[in-house]
Formats: C-alpha cells, sequence, structure tokens
C-alpha cells in the first residue's frame, strides 16, 4: 500500500517515514507534504491508499483536508497522526479510520495502517457518510472490491438483494458485495427504494412494469436489467401497485 505523510515538522515527517519504512507491505510516497495545499495537491497526483495525516498546519489544517477528501469519489484512508488528543471527536466526524498520538509507537502504526488496509464496515460506511452539517442518507455506496474500495453513486444503483450475509448491490456497471443489512439499507435509503419480497430492495425510479406470469407469479421488470425481472413476493404487490400508479 502506498502512504503519503503530510507534516509540516520535518522531523515529525522523517520519523514516520521511517517508522513506515520498517512494516512490510507499504512503501512511503515521495514527496510528502508539509500543509494542507500541498497534501491535496499530492494526493490527486500520487493517489495514494493511506494518508497519514497531522492536524495542526499553516493554512489548511488537516480536519479541513479530510473533510475535502470526504468530498471525493474514491478518497485515501486518513489516519491522523497529532500531538493533540483533543481533536479525536473531529477527527471520526471527518471520516478517519485512525488516530495516533505523538510521537508515535511502531506497534499503533501497524495497528492503524492494518485498519486502513482491511475497512470494516462501519469504516466503509464512514468513507461516504455526509459530515455534521450536511446530514442525511449517503451519496454513494462503498464496498470493498478486488480493485480496492470501489464507491457506486447511488442513482446507478438498481436493485439490493440479500443472501445469507451478505448483500449484492446490482448497478449499471455489474454487481459488488456489500457487508450491510438489507434492514439498515432500507432504512436509510427508504424515500429511493422499496423492499418487492423480503430479501429484495428495488430503486423506484428503474420500476418499468409489473407482470403476472402464467403460474401466477409477479415479475418486475426494472430500467437497467436488459430484460431481466425480479420476483415481487405476494405480500409486497399490493404495495408495489399503489406504488406505481404514482410514479
Amino acid at each position: 500500500m502506498n502512504v503519503l505523510i503530510v507534516d509540516d515538522e520535518p522531523l515529525a515527517r522523517e520519523r514516520l517515514s521511517r517508522l513506515v519504512g520498517e512494516l512490510d507491505g507499504y512503501r512511503v510516497l515521495e514527496p510528502s507534504a508539509s500543509n494542507g495545499e500541498e497534501a491535496l495537491t499530492l494526493i490527486e497526483s500520487l493517489r495514494p491508499d493511506v494518508v497519514l495525516l497531522d492536524i495542526r498546519m499553516p493554512g489548511l489544517d488537516g480536519l479541513q483536508v479530510a473533510a475535502k477528501l470526504c468530498e471525493r469519489d474514491a478518497p485515501p484512508a486518513v489516519i491522523f497522526c497529532t500531538a493533540h488528543d483533543e481533536f479525536a471527536i473531529d477527527a471520526f466526524e471527518v471520516s478517519a479510520v485512525g488516530y495516533l498520538v505523538k510521537p508515535v509507537r511502531p506497534e499503533a502504526l501497524a495497528d492503524a495502517l492494518k485498519k486502513a488496509e482491511r475497512p470494516n464496515r462501519v469504516q466503509l460506511a464512514a468513507l461516504t457518510r455526509p459530515s455534521v452539517e450536511h446530514s442525511g442518507p449517503r451519496s454513494h455506496i462503498s464496498a470493498r472490491t478486488r480493485k480496492g474500495i470501489e464507491l457506486i453513486p447511488l442513482d446507478q444503483v438498481v436493485f439490493f438483494i440479500a443472501d445469507h450475509k451478505y448483500v449484492t448491490l446490482r448497478h449499471e456497471g455489474g454487481e459488488v458485495l456489500l457487508d450491510e443489512p438489507l434492514k439498515a439499507l432500507e432504512d436509510e435509503f427508504g424515500d429511493r427504494f422499496v423492499r418487492i419480497h423480503r430479501n429484495a430492495l428495488v430503486a423506484r425510479e428503474r420500476i418499468e412494469r409489473l407482470q403476472r406470469t402464467p403460474l401466477g407469479h409477479f415479475q418486475l421488470h426494472l430500467k437497467g436489467l436488459n430484460g431481466d425481472a425480479l420476483t415481487v413476493s405476494r405480500r409486497h404487490v399490493a404495495g408495489v401497485r399503489k406504488l406505481m400508479n404514482h410514479l
């Protein structure tokens, strides 16, 4: 994993670079950044997987940098490395996956980098969670895939289908697996998705037509499925019909 170090103190940058260099599987990107503006420029050009970010810096501070990263489609993981522990709550409001207090201990750094490498469900959701000032549903869904962390715009999602402990998200470009409960997705996005089966949510704006098969089953045709259809359970047919009357 590629790591970018951002700190206004040269000695702090050197120490972090040495500590990261002693760990297997991580590479420190050069040059490092000494302020927030440099950090944003280097993140854009170098595309790091992880940013080790100081908080108190001239110009844009670390919290402001992290907030700007939250607005991006594919932000790097952020681990704050700071001498001040009073910013911990603010740090996690801008989706940090780690918070280390200087002097950074090697074992604490290793643990934080591991968390950044393998985000859990909460951390994945945090990558696209709106800030406190802009509370509301996420605009993107994040998923861990072989490509890394993929962010799928919500308006490209066709449906969610639960299968055992995972949920399959079908979108315009393919499918990904989510480690989020279907009920939690329904609670968050209930104004844009409707349940058609105990294990399925579909995008309301994708609904095209409801069709009854010769065997008496109900199939829902959706825009973006290339002719495929999803089964609607009998208990949800009336609700789907009512919704279609208002579309």
